[in-house]
């Protein structure tokens, strides 16, 4: 599995992603179950509120190898902030709508 993950730009200077590449290593929470080798093709930012930048990044990440793009927790679950990312969902929609079904898309990731 080759992952791009996308995260909250509001949260990058209090969260350095290290949860994130922990249970991706340690296939825990999101990972759980995958038994191939998990590749970090990239490792970016919505690009700020509303997101409109996610879709782009994504696109560039399957464009170097990536199979699986994953929206970090902080987007769908609001971690470490306590606050979700209201536009969660029309950037996943916006994603899948731009490059398909061939894509994997994980929702969180702990």
């Amino acid at each position: 599995m080759k992952v791009g993950v996308i995260r909250c730009m509001q949260t990058e200077d209090m969260c350095p992603g290290t949860m994130d590449f922990k249970v991706m290593k340690e296939k825990k929470c999101a990972f759980e179950g995958i038994e191939e080798e998990i590749e970090i093709v990239g490792f970016n930012t919505c690009g700020g509120c509303p997101g409109k930048k996610a879709v782009t990044r994504a696109a560039e990440m399957v464009k170097r190898g990536a199979d699986t793009i994953v929206l970090a927790s902080c987007i769908t679950k609001g971690n470490p902030i306590g606050f979700a990312c209201p536009y969660a969902q029309e950037i996943k929609e916006a994603i899948i709508n731009k490059l398909g079904d061939s894509i994997t898309i994980i929702d969180y990731t702990h």
